[in-house]
């Protein structure tokens, strides 16, 4: 019989699935991408009237008592999203007067004003001439034409930032300037003007941008007309189907700027889309009006479908039943850019969102397949299953690893371009991302001799800490991406000698209230790594963890599972820290979804006899059923 704990949080799960079978809740960043907005509608010169107030009502709430915005709760001010901020407070109408935005003036100055902040900040600014184009760096339209042998062609960069930088050759070389609407001069901090009419910087990269400069400046660019139709090519043809680019926010905002700055016509349906569908990333509540990064409903629904199996949910419920259905109509069949270094016919992966079907990625794929396998044995899932896996297998790294959506996507050299100040450009393989395959190849039947396992298992082996823990690339940070290769070493029933050290670390950095914790601060700092305060889901990780390592019943893991049970509030648990990652040091994501799903995993895993397993290990698939679901 489920504790009351498991009851109740399964009940605030089955309440909030949607009619059609998927779960998902706000995935929550930083106000950045609500300024952001607030700029682009006034350079399109779309009204700003049906959420002026309401947005400068959650932004003004997001700001700090000393006057900044920043990354992540409880990060320290951010000058580039302070900025931003401020000056999208502006045109909304805020008076510069008011107290709260004269802090934020005063920390923007003190930090030295527009000059320092980052590239894509600089890049808003110059569209509204707040910042010169000339201290812009330069990239060219004729990118495009770059094959993919040649260094800094466009599928040298991560398919986020490829998105992202597509679109900013446009912009960056048309290099437009519309009205503000308001005088935000103060924000250049004095003694600096002369400074924003360079480029920083020094080497032989900083000397291709000035080349560039000057090729520029030239009245004649042979090439360019064709460069430019190519682009507005590739940019239509990347467009999802509701509307956006990516299912996120950079490119999405950005192809709308490429495509008004090239004259597209707003009537054109590409255009009509991307600004009607923007609708669909909107987020209210109390709080305000916000505009959220992305959406993650792929992974939100698989990590709760496992949820409801592990607290006991028959694969007949109907909850279980629809969100199968309707994971398997999620599969992505068709062409997208993972083909230019995979020459697949066929995908069968998933997205992370709704719509992203050009860029399915490996991790939602994995953790797909592992939940639908604990969810259903049906041929038409057993075929699905066998699509996806044999994608995920092709999409291997040369070092036997997996990113997250591109084979090999490891040029470095794209760090020194000068307008490379801000995110991952690239999406090399990494623990966390690995090892849920290496979950999902155990799931099916694989075992450490398969011939994908045993490089990607000498790649965990050489990237564990010297202290035990592994790197999290896409959760916050060293108890996630333990937790995640754990999971994975246990499934495959090996790496012991592994597993050892990595579950003594997670029993010393537990906190004194016998939760875990691990902040964001630890991806610029690795000596903070597991120091924070505790955390529902960094808690749920951490005893999961103990779980499959055989120490469940420690006092450790007991411990765990009491402050789980007691910090529940109403079926779910409080958790304002951001436990998720977009960028490694730059942006990170709070799914709200997670405070939920993983505490009540480990908690319902730690009732169920005999069940201290990770996600998969029930649903082990005996490799006959595949074969016959191929034929």
């Amino acid at each position: 019989m489920p504790s009351e704990a498991v009851r109740n949080a399964v009940d605030w799960v089955l309440e909030r699935q949607s009619p059609e079978g998927w779960w998902t809740d706000e995935l929550e960043t930083n106000v950045t991408m609500t300024a952001e907005h607030v700029l682009l509608l006034r350079f399109l010169g779309i009204s700003l009237d049906d959420i002026a107030m309401r947005a400068a009502a959650y932004m003004l709430g997001e700001q700090r008592e000393d006057g900044t915005w920043g990354l992540y709760h409880n990060a320290p001010g951010d000058l580039s999203t302070t900025l931003e901020t401020y000056v999208a407070l502006r045109v909304l109408g805020v008076d510069a007067a008011r107290a709260e935005m004269q802090r934020a003036l005063r920390f923007i100055r003190g930090q030295g004003g527009i000059t320092e902040t980052r590239v894509f900040t600089k890049i808003w600014m110059a569209l509204f001439g707040v910042y010169p184009w000339r201290g812009v760096p330069t990239i060219p339209p004729e990118l495009i034409a770059f094959p993919p042998q040649l260094p800094f062609n466009l599928y040298d960069f991560a398919c986020w930032a490829r998105q992202t930088v597509a679109p900013l050759l446009l912009v960056c070389s048309r290099r437009p300037v519309r009205d503000l609407g308001v005088d935000v001069s103060e924000i250049v901090a004095p003694g600096t003007e002369s400074r924003m009419r360079r480029v920083p910087g020094s080497g032989p990269f900083w000397w291709l941008d000035h080349a560039l400069r000057l090729y520029h400046a030239q009245p004649l660019h042979p090439g360019r007309p064709q460069s430019r139709r190519a682009l507005v090519r590739w940019i239509s043809d990347r467009q999802e189907l509701d509307g956006s680019w990516g299912g996120i926010q950079p490119p999405w905002v950005y192809s709308l700027l490429a495509l008004e700055v090239e004259g597209v016509p707003r009537d054109n349906p590409v255009f009509r889309r991307g600004i009607e569908g923007l609708q669909g990333f909107a987020f209210e509540d109390p709080a305000g009006w916000r505009f959220q990064a992305c959406v993650s409903p792929v992974w939100d629904t698989a990590w709760t479908l496992l949820a409801l199996r592990r607290a006991g949910l028959p694969r007949d419920h109907p909850a279980i039943r629809s969100t199968v259905n309707w994971l398997l109509d999620e599969q992505i069949e068709h062409w997208g850019d993972w083909q230019v270094k995979v020459p697949m016919d066929d995908c069968g992966g998933w997205a992370f969102e709704f719509q992203n079907d050009v860029y399915p990625d490996i991790d939602d794929t994995a953790v797909v397949v592992i939940a639908l396998l604990e969810a259903s044995r049906e041929t038409r899932v057993l075929s699905a299953v066998t699509r996806a896996v044999r994608w995920c297998r092709a999409m291997k790294s040369s070092n036997g690893a997996w990113g997250a959506f591109d084979k090999d996507n490891t040029r470095t050299l794209l760090y020194r371009l000068p307008f490379a100040d801000f995110g991952a450009l690239i999406d090399p393989p990494s623990e966390d991302v690995t090892a849920h395959v290496i979950e999902m190849l155990a799931a099916v039947g694989a075992g450490p001799a398969d011939p994908d396992i045993g490089p990607a298992l000498r790649y965990l082996r050489r990237e564990q800490r010297p202290w035990g823990s592994w790197f999290g690339r896409w959760g916050v940070n060293h108890v996630y991406g333990t937790w995640c290769v754990i999971s994975a070493l246990r499934a495959l029933r090996t790496g012991g000698d592994m597993i050892v050290p990595a579950a003594a670390w997670l029993e010393r950095i537990q906190n004194a209230d016998s939760g875990w914790g691990d902040t964001c601060f630890g991806y610029t700092d690795e000596s903070f790594a597991g120091v924070g305060d505790s955390t529902a889901s960094q808690t749920a990780w951490a005893v999961h963890s103990l779980q499959l390592a055989g120490r469940g019943e420690g006092a450790a893991a007991q411990r765990g599972l009491g402050y789980l049970r007691d910090t529940q509030q109403r079926g779910t648990w409080v958790e304002p820290t951001f436990t998720g990652t977009g960028f490694p040091g730059d942006f990170y994501l709070n799914y709200h979804l997670y405070r939920h799903v993983f505490p009540l995993l480990t908690l319902a895993d730690a009732e169920g006899p005999g069940r201290q397993s990770q996600p998969g290990n029930s649903a082990r698939l005996d490799p006959r059923e595949l074969m016959e679901a191929m034929h």
